[in-house]
């Protein structure tokens, strides 16, 4: 079995992995390697051919080939190491991947320090138990893009979309500049689950039909998708008699949700958030396994891409200093919980002394939307520390709280650090 080793090596080449990477090497790791399974680099990048990328990291509006070719030329001229279509099967917890490919076979990789930059997936059919037959016809929305961006291939001609997140909007606007024809989006809950930029840009400005409390309750066709059965739901979620409906259509998309890839993550013992699907971290992105770091969609999935940028440079850096400076003693740290229609919050630790040094910023998602002024609040054992005014709250918008240095003797004494979203 070949040998290799780095200073850091990061899993996946998306738009985490190519900053986490970059900040590894800027921040003096010696010999940094990317890993990555497919043979292109970017993640999911080169197929996300409309803009909005960028906007806050280098202050331009960059397509998603864009963004990838800026953080390409930054770490290959930052030296960084790539190996593509290279699969990593495991990962050890003396911090050693086991990874093969077609050139070199199985290999062992020993870093100083890993960090995950999996990304996430989409939530297929098979995880929402739709009634009905299994025709041709069904894809999930990412597929779709590929498709038709990539590809160069239509897949339908009549489509329906179950589900409004950003990648299932994006492609609604997208089939229709395509002459395709896109005869509902059917959302099971009472608002969008994607941003409201896309809801006004893709679905309102193009006439698209959305159908809010609405979902799929059976598809038809034998070969091919034929229609749809779809059904008004009630507050619970479950479909409502007399509400059925037939929706002819031709294809269906799917944009139900991702779910961050961590696989390699539960098995080399990583703590996960069983709310988002990542692993429990503190303020660097450190996971409960030392000298591992997660960072961007794998640890929770966020709006924009610029915010994966931003907690991959903090993880690269990390990294970096994890193998300058070796493990450090054990640190006091305060767990970080959802309170009051909160329904995740990270990092799920801070550590006092970290805080003490720099801002610490607390990323969270509220459960129900507020359209009218609201309170963020962060509460240390019941004592309301910090109280942001926010103009709306809603679950597909990620919410910001920074806590500064000079909170950090009250945060010290505290066991619990709580997060709450209320009215005014």
């Amino acid at each position: 079995m070949k040998s290799l080793s780095c200073d850091v090596a990061v899993i996946g080449s998306g738009p985490a992995g190519l900053a986490a990477a970059c900040a590894a090497r800027e921040q003096g790791a010696a010999g940094v390697l990317v890993v990555e399974r497919s043979a292109e680099l970017g993640g999911i990048l080169p197929q996300c051919i409309h803009n909005g990328f960028g906007v806050e990291i280098f202050e331009e509006d960059l397509t998603g080939p864009e963004y990838a070719t800026r953080w390409m030329r930054k770490a290959r001229d930052a030296g960084v190491e790539f190996l593509t279509e290279t699969m990593v099967l495991e990962i050890e917890a003396s911090r050693t991947l086991i990874a093969t490919n077609a050139r070199q076979g199985l290999m062992r990789v020993e870093a100083g320090a890993i960090v995950l930059a999996m990304g996430c997936r989409e939530r297929p059919r098979g995880a929402l138990a739709i009634p009905g037959t299994r025709p041709a016809g069904v894809y999930t929305a990412g597929t779709a893009q590929r498709l038709v961006n990539m590809e160069g291939y239509m897949p339908g001609e009549r489509f329906a979309i179950l589900g409004s997140g950003d990648i299932g909007m994006i492609m609604a606007r997208r089939l229709t500049l395509e002459g395709a024809r896109v005869v509902g989006m059917f959302e099971i809950l009472p608002y969008v689950s994607g941003l409201r930029r896309n809801l006004v840009q893709c679905i309102r400005d193009f006439d698209i039909p959305l159908h809010l409390g609405t979902t799929v309750t059976e598809v038809r066709g034998r070969q091919r998708v034929e229609s749809l059965v779809v059904s008004e739901v009630a507050e619970d979620g479950c479909p409502l008699p007399q509400t059925e409906r037939e929706v002819p259509c031709d294809t269906l998309l799917l944009s139900v949700g991702l779910i961050p890839e961590n696989e390699l993550s539960r098995q080399v013992g990583i703590s996960i958030d069983p709310i988002t699907g990542g692993p429990y971290v503190d303020e660097d992105n450190a996971t409960s396994v030392e000298g591992i770091y997660a960072a961007g969609n794998v640890v929770h999935v966020y709006d924009l891409v610029d915010q994966v940028t931003r907690s991959a440079l903090r993880a690269g850096r990390r990294a970096a200093d994890y193998v300058r400076r070796g493990p450090q003693p054990v640190r006091r740290h305060i767990a970080v919980t959802a309170g009051d229609n909160v329904r995740h919050v990270v990092p799920q630790y801070v550590h006092p002394v970290a805080l003490e040094q720099r801002p610490v910023t607390l990323e969270f998602r509220v459960r129900t939307p507020l359209e009218c002024a609201t309170y963020a609040r962060i509460h240390a054992d019941g004592e309301t520390l910090l109280s942001q005014r926010l103009r709306y709250a809603r679950p597909s918008e990620m919410i910001a709280v920074t806590l500064k240095p000079d909170l950090a003797p009250k945060i010290a004494k505290a066991e619990t650090l709580e997060v709450s979203c209320t009215p005014a």
